[in-house]
């Protein structure tokens, strides 16, 4: 693997009205930001735990493929599609645009632009990216150049290289975590065995400076390793107290929800689902594999919201002592990739329909917002 090694430019071409494919935006709820472009102060809201609340709202359709979604301080949001290798710039006054092509993406299957990450310290803005490449899976950074409604993205520099890449099981899910350090989900890209090979990166959660070097206090010295047996993990979220959870692919019977500690063993394939076996963890929830498939997982106000792809729905997580699930939207919309908090106490989703197991309805894929309010008891 190669860290911090800087790679080619990225293409920074924009796009016209006419080019196919162009995502729209629809018009803007005014509860999402300014007319500026600049992001409204968040309104005070009641505590959680809290559930969706009457019909979502259309922000953007015609999106392809889409994969990841992050939002700015500015009060734009970047989205990625997987096999353009586009990120389009969804910005506070309601308008979409391409911000740039990246360079070396190589679309197959499963694999293309996956997940994205933002770091903004002052006035200097990171996009991170994890993609498949044509020799494997990787995490790059791009300067974020510009202004909100004007984004564009500078040059690549590779954080880390060597994540074995297949048609399928690539994982792709970044995210900063409260610590300041990068997590990343890697799958075990079709070969189960690497999962539990502490030397391998793949079939692992890794965790990794900014810069691409080693955190000196990761649980396996001088590796990005940070948990392993995974088979196909694609959400992470912190909760309040800063507790990492990620949700993960099973292979024929069980989806799970699990809570991430450093160092540990989650069982993949020697296990799958819950299976009370010595030296594995088991996760906290689980789901028959037809009824989750998931992808993107958000934490917002004592809630986890989890993206549901063969299972077509939204799940609302409650952990705790009795942890609980409940199911949102089952069909209306089809696949779902990603969840994020949204503006003002909602939260975002990502249909994912066109992404060749889909079927497309007019307007996919689309961005979605939920308006969220306190869950009552009784």
């Amino acid at each position: 693997m190669a860290v911090a090694a800087v790679a080619g430019l990225l293409l920074l071409s924009g796009c016209s009205d006419s080019e196919p494919g162009v995502p729209s935006a629809a018009p803007l709820p005014t509860t999402s930001g300014s007319p500026s472009g600049e992001a409204t102060p968040e309104p005070t809201l009641e505590p959680g735990p809290v559930t969706p609340a009457g019909d979502p709202t259309v922000l953007v359709t015609g999106l392809t493929s889409p994969w990841s979604i992050v939002r700015l301080a500015s009060g734009s949001a970047l989205i990625s599609e997987r096999d353009t290798a586009r990120i389009v710039e969804y910005s506070a006054p309601g308008s979409t645009r391409i911000a740039g092509t990246v360079e070396g993406v190589a679309h197959g299957g499963e694999g293309g632009l996956l997940g994205l990450a933002v770091l903004e310290t002052g006035d200097t803005r990171y996009l991170y990216a994890y993609y498949t490449s044509a020799s494997d899976n990787r995490i790059v950074r791009m300067l974020l150049l510009g202004a909100p409604g004007a984004y564009r993205l500078g040059a690549q520099e590779a954080i880390l290289t060597g994540i074995a890449k297949a048609s399928n099981h690539n994982g792709g899910r970044i995210a900063f975590g409260p610590d300041g350090k990068l997590y990343a989900t890697a799958g075990d890209a079709g070969q189960p065995s690497r999962s539990q090979d502490a030397n391998s990166l793949n079939g692992k959660i890794l965790r990794l400076n900014p810069d691409g070097s080693v955190p000196s206090d990761n649980p396996f010295p001088g590796s990005p390793v940070y948990t392993l047996g995974h088979r196909n993990p694609q959400g992470l979220a912190w909760d309040a107290s800063g507790q990492l959870w990620a949700s993960e692919f099973g292979q024929n019977t069980w989806d799970e929800f699990n809570r991430i500690e450093a160092g540990k063993n989650y069982g993949w394939p020697i296990v799958e689902g819950i299976g009370q076996r010595e030296g594995y963890v088991d996760p906290v929830l689980q789901w028959k594999t037809s009824e989750a498939s998931p992808s993107g997982l958000a934490f917002t106000r004592d809630t986890f919201f989890m993206a549901a792809l063969r299972g077509q729905r939204l799940w609302a997580v409650y952990p705790g002592p009795a942890a609980d699930a409940v199911a949102w939207f089952t069909g209306e919309f089809g696949r779902l990739r990603d969840a994020v908090a949204g503006p003002n106490g909602t939260l975002w989703v990502l249909t994912n329909n066109t992404d060749g197991r889909g079927s497309p309805k007019s307007g996919d894929d689309k961005l979605l917002q939920i308006r969220l309010e306190p869950l009552r008891e009784g």
